[in-house]
């Protein structure tokens, strides 16, 4: 599928307190047939998303450690993780050590998944990820761990008010790029 006509079925999708304000745009390479174009994703007119550039207003991270010791990172732990912890330590810990302890765990795999992402966003392209949005459900695109499936789910404007309120849990543990498209999508109500 050409760009245009791809760009022009995205910003069908768009929800239309966002049109105008998101932009997908992109550059390509008229004589370097082997140089892949950059695609990106622009909001008020500042580069938002480019899949390629770590200097864009997101903060990527480069290990585990830089997750581990973000202080904006909420991990929500439940009585199960807790359960689990005690069971695994036989009861011999502290009752809010073991707290810790689940916390710690669960950032560790967050950490592992968010890397995992965004490294599997870095080296994806723009187009077949959004020809595969286009032919995927809603729910689907929702809960994938692709960024680009996430945040082109979140402007859609089939996603309505009500579901966007309830994934406000599960907009914790995404990558800071999916909770700014979050968020920017709220703002709309």
């Amino acid at each position: 599928m050409s760009w245009s006509k791809l760009k022009q079925q995205l910003e069908s999708f768009l929800c239309p307190a966002l049109y105008g304000r998101v932009e997908y745009r992109s550059t390509s390479y008229r004589y370097l047939p082997d140089k892949a174009g950059i695609c990106y994703i622009a909001v008020d007119k500042k580069n938002v998303l480019n899949m390629r550039d770590i200097t864009t207003l997101i903060r990527w991270y480069q290990t585990d450690l830089e997750i581990k010791n973000d202080s904006d990172i909420q991990i929500p732990i439940n009585n199960e993780e807790i359960e689990a912890v005690r069971q695994d330590t036989k009861g011999s810990v502290p009752e809010d050590r073991l707290i810790v302890i689940a916390r710690s765990r669960k950032i560790s795999e967050y950490a592992k998944e968010l890397l995992s992402a965004q490294s599997s966003l870095s080296k994806s392209n723009f187009n077949v990820v959004a020809t595969k949005y286009l032919s995927t459900s809603i729910e689907e695109s929702l809960e994938s761990n692709d960024i680009l499936l996430n945040i082109l789910a979140l402007v859609d404007r089939r996603v309505g008010k009500k579901r966007i309120l309830n994934l406000t849990e599960k907009m914790k543990l995404k990558h800071p790029i999916v909770q700014y498209f979050y968020e920017l999508r709220v703002s709309t109500l």
